[in-house]
């Protein structure tokens, strides 16, 4: 007999987010891609994690920028599974830079930010969409409150985000009655991807400043963000 599990497909689950995202399928009784474009063992620790949950995985190197990858992920899913009933586009990257420090953006900082993390997502729904539709599934976009409060990272990362939400919408008509389109925007996430970006002292002290001034609360864990897509 045929497994019948559903199948989903998740960007950038290496770490973070798409880790506990993809986890949290497999122990919801999904089978998952895992996807990674540079932490390998990252990507075989997360793995490993959703096989001790149940689910049968398929790990993946390939960058969401290039069409190519994006359609070879789609393509290794439908060949191992028969289907593809969920897309988390997670996959997501940025610069860290302050406000009115113009110098520290060049354009060569927005084609990158802006083919990842927008460009990317869309490459991922056309790939994915003819299996979706026929399972009438649905799609998630990681995006943050940086698209809708013009606040984050830096410039490019907001105005990334700030598409990615508006795509979103027009994609949920787009595809409907089909496929569901949501985004979730999640605030400040204690994941290392700010450790990395601005160092410990300087995520220590954004931390505390967060759980201080911002009114949507404490920070939230890749778990909490996970449980919101799932």
């Amino acid at each position: 007999m045929a497994d019948q599990r559903k199948v989903a497909l998740v960007t950038g689950s290496a770490t973070g987010v798409g880790a506990a995202a993809a986890l949290q399928l497999a122990r919801r009784g999904w089978n998952v891609v895992i996807n990674y474009s540079r932490s390998e063992s990252e990507a075989r620790a997360a793995e490993e994690a959703c096989r001790t949950a149940g689910a049968d995985t398929l790990l993946m190197r390939g960058d969401v920028a290039q069409d190519a990858d994006c359609r070879a992920l789609a393509t290794a899913a439908v060949e191992r599974w028969g289907r593809i009933d969920a897309l988390v586009n997670n996959a997501g990257i940025s610069v860290f830079g302050a406000s009115a420090a113009w110098d520290a953006l060049d354009v060569e900082a927005f084609q990158r930010i802006y083919a990842v993390n927008t460009i990317g997502s869309f490459q991922m729904v056309r790939a994915c969409a003819p299996q979706l539709k026929a399972a009438r599934g649905c799609i998630v976009n990681v995006s943050s409150i940086a698209g809708s409060l013009g606040i984050g990272s830096s410039v490019p990362y907001i105005a990334s985000k700030g598409a990615i939400n508006a795509m979103t919408l027009h994609l949920a008509r787009t595809l409907a009655p089909d496929v569901r389109v949501n985004a979730v925007c999640p605030g400040m996430v204690t994941s290392r991807w700010f450790v990395d970006g601005i160092g410990q002292e300087g995520f220590d002290k954004l931390k505390d400043n967060y759980e201080k001034l911002a009114p949507l609360g404490r920070p939230a864990t890749p778990e909490d963000v996970a449980e919101a897509i799932v």
